[in-house]
């Protein structure tokens, strides 16, 4: 993902892509742990870009990044939970 489509990206598309990226980043470490992982380079692609999004996140002046991350993420289990 390049530099300028992030910075295209709404605050809240940021918070989505950044727990996208982490899950993903997640599943090719339990990839490589059994040995099933194809592409090394994937890790180190997946971690360049959630660098990326915290850049951006700092350059808007986000604060309590990781607190909102949480907090984003037990709503949307809250939510779920109550469907």
């Amino acid at each position: 993902m390049k530099i300028s489509e992030i910075r295209e990206m709404k605050t809240e598309e940021l918070h989505a892509e950044l727990d996208r990226l982490r899950r993903h980043l997640f599943d090719l470490r339990s990839q490589r742990v059994t040995e099933k992982l194809e592409d090394p380079s994937q890790l180190s692609k997946t971690q360049k870009d959630i660098a990326r999004i915290f850049t951006v996140m700092s350059e808007r002046g986000e604060k309590n990044i990781e607190q909102k991350q949480y907090h984003m993420e037990s709503a949307g289990t809250a939510a779920r939970a109550a469907r």
